[in-house]
């Protein structure tokens, strides 16, 4: 269910959303923020992957960018692993399935730092993080 979960919020809309909110986002910190996201709850979740900026609208997101603290969860990204560890005393198979993401929409492929861009595509976190 997991890489379900990071296979559906891998968009490129949501990773502006997530460079933007911690001021950069490489690939592990786009999967370290979705940690995060999962870890919010199913509503915030898909209320958040069908529309970025709604992230704007979360107080923890407020706190957040009031702070400058950023917004990861890669522990989040080990909770499988160490649940089967738990459960049966045995570690998962050395290789695991691969993830297979889907391709990134091209109409987002622009440089995350052009802020009249950003701001554009997702004003209310523009609001919070840019201004």
């Amino acid at each position: 269910m997991l890489r379900d979960l990071m296979v559906v919020s891998y968009t490129n809309p949501l990773w502006a959303a997530a460079y933007m909110a911690n001021g950069g986002c490489s690939d592990d910190g786009f999967d370290y923020f979705r940690g995060w996201l999962i870890a919010q709850g199913r509503e915030v979740f898909e209320r958040v992957v069908a529309d970025p900026d709604a992230l704007a609208d979360l107080p923890i997101v407020q706190a957040s960018a009031a702070d400058g603290v950023d917004l990861e969860g890669e522990d989040m990204l080990g909770i499988a692993w160490n649940a089967h560890i738990s459960a049966t005393g045995d570690q998962l198979p050395a290789s695991p399935p691969t993830i297979r993401y889907r391709e990134l929409d091209p109409t987002w492929n622009f440089d995350f730092d052009d802020h009249d861009e950003m701001t554009r595509r997702l004003p209310r976190l523009a609001a919070l993080y840019l201004e």
